[in-house]
């Protein structure tokens, strides 16, 4: 169960300190894909095996169609960013703060406008094949030149 400490539960302290600690490995890689893939691969390993199904298909489709976006770690979270080093998409675990569902985010970065009203997460239960095609239809969008 999450205990609050100063306005943050245990959790949320834990992903700033590791958010904190990423920035610190990402300066000294720089713009690094090598050093980007190993930091996703460590951490979709250290998740359950129903969140490491959902992660692992989510790079492999931004690796098919998006492979321009650089991956990395954000907030221990798996993620893909533009050239200019801002977060297009990302995977956020159900385990990482015990939440009925795991999210594929998006960012501002993303190329997801659509009039008025948009999308910027989605709630994923389940890798289907229905499930697989939609992921790479927004991620397409999401990972093309405005």
């Amino acid at each position: 169960m999450a205990t609050k400490t100063d306005g943050l539960s245990t959790e949320e302290r834990a992903a700033v300190k590791q958010r904190a600690a990423e920035l610190r490995a990402q300066a000294k890689a720089g713009k690094n894909r090598e050093a980007g893939e190993k930091a996703i691969r460590e951490a979709i390993a250290e998740m359950p095996d129903e969140d490491r199904e959902l992660a692992e298909g989510i790079d492999r489709i931004v690796k098919e169609v998006a492979p321009h976006l650089m991956p990395k770690t954000w907030y221990g979270f798996p993620a893909y960013t533009d050239a200019d080093g801002k977060v297009v998409v990302f995977f956020k675990a159900a385990s990482k703060f015990t939440t009925r569902y795991a999210t594929l985010g998006f960012e501002e970065a993303a190329n997801l406008d659509d009039g008025d009203l948009w999308a910027t997460s989605f709630a994923l239960l389940k890798w289907t094949p229905e499930v697989e095609a939609r992921i790479a239809e927004v991620i397409r969008k999401a990972g093309s030149d405005r």
